[in-house]
């Protein structure tokens, strides 16, 4: 066990820590306001995500150590745990729905289901693709099986009204794809058909799309759909470069939904300038060159795929998430890794953390 910690990419964890503190920080100064009008307690929002990242901590600790050959062989029964809980989120008894939308789901702990499907999948597809090699100039055999499973999940996160999540998920699965060596014309048909679904999802619900339209023109409805977008802008053309200071954000005080969770990121521009989005966005370059590196050093198409998926489910989601703030995408509803409030988010990321450092503790190993 000593020499797999000596292997372990320090600076991966240290740029995980650093986001994850950081967003401690600014989980307090976003929500205080929130915390004191809503439940009568500035440190509302704070003290749950601190026992969150705690809980993470354990959790990614834990997953560091876990024996990644165990969790592939399980990875069916985690595709049906997956598929379990996504149903009981319907279930009326059990799933909670939270700003018109259902999905949460209550088993003593309320928790967001699809945050953990997104793990199981990664090490489901890590684990089918690293074993079909040579099936992969056959669609039916080497690529469809997992695309089968796909459908189902999505589809039931679909009922959910989750689609930034089901977009999410459709982009990590499709990179394992790409990096697994399908060839290109399937790569080719998967996006043509993948990017043609997801239009059509977006296009019969009038919900779905004017939320997807609205970003290209927030001011011509600054009363509905524009407003959280507008906001935004409002916060980063405040910011400059140094910013107005910690806990000196405007917006925040009632102006700018989601300012804790969704669009933390344009609380953190207005309060930390260009400095504090530069301090997040190093942070995501490193994990993603640090992943990429973890991916090139094992000779275990597994653990290669393994760790790939991981470090796109989080640069993916920061992505989704910045653009989403800044008005380059459609707002989704997707949280700012390790630094928007969200309890489920947080710790499924430090757990995900935890496997892609697992597999740093094992260059030059296979199995």
């Amino acid at each position: 066990m000593i020499e797999r910690v000596k292997k372990f990419d320090f600076i991966l964890i240290s740029a995980i820590l650093l986001l994850s503190i950081f967003g401690l920080i600014m989980v307090y100064t976003s929500s205080y306001t929130l915390g004191e009008l809503d439940y009568n307690n500035g440190l509302h929002f704070f003290r749950r995500q601190l026992i969150f990242f705690i809980a993470g901590l354990v959790l990614m600790f834990i997953s560091s150590f876990v024996s990644l050959k165990f969790a592939g062989k399980m990875s069916p029964w985690l595709i049906l745990i997956s598929i379990l809980l996504l149903v009981l989120v319907l279930t009326p008894q059990l799933g909670v729905v939270r700003n018109g939308s259902r999905r949460w789901v209550n088993l003593g702990v309320v928790f967001q289901p699809s945050e953990i499907v997104k793990i199981f999948m990664v090490i489901y597809f890590a684990k089918f693709y690293s074993k079909r090699k040579e099936y992969f100039n056959s669609f039916l055999y080497g690529v469809l099986p997992p695309l089968i499973v796909f459908a189902v999940v999505a589809t039931l996160i679909m009922s959910q009204s989750d689609l930034g999540t089901t977009i999410h998920l459709l982009a990590i699965c499709g990179a394992i794809i790409i990096f697994s060596g399908v060839k290109v014309r399937h790569i080719l048909g998967l996006i043509i058909t993948g990017g043609a679904l997801a239009g059509l999802f977006a296009y019969i619900e009038p919900y779905r799309f004017q939320r997807i339209t609205s970003f290209l023109n927030p001011f011509d409805d600054l009363q509905g759909a524009g407003y959280q977008l507008a906001s935004s802008y409002v916060s980063i053309a405040s910011g400059g470069l140094f910013g107005a200071g910690l806990g000196n954000s405007v917006q925040k005080l009632g102006y700018l939904p989601e300012a804790h969770t969704d669009f933390i990121m344009s609380v953190i521009v207005e309060e930390l300038g260009i400095i504090g989005i530069t301090l997040v966005v190093g942070c995501y370059l490193v994990i993603l060159f640090r992943g990429i590196k973890i991916a090139n050093e094992v000779n275990n198409d597994y653990y290669r795929l393994l760790a790939l998926g991981i470090t796109f489910q989080i640069i993916i989601q920061a992505v989704i998430n910045l653009g989403a703030m800044s008005g380059l995408l459609p707002i989704t509803g997707i949280p700012l890794p390790f630094v928007s409030y969200g309890g489920t988010s947080l710790v499924i990321m430090m757990v995900a953390s935890g496997l892609l450092i697992n597999v740093s503790g094992r260059k030059k190993i296979s199995e």
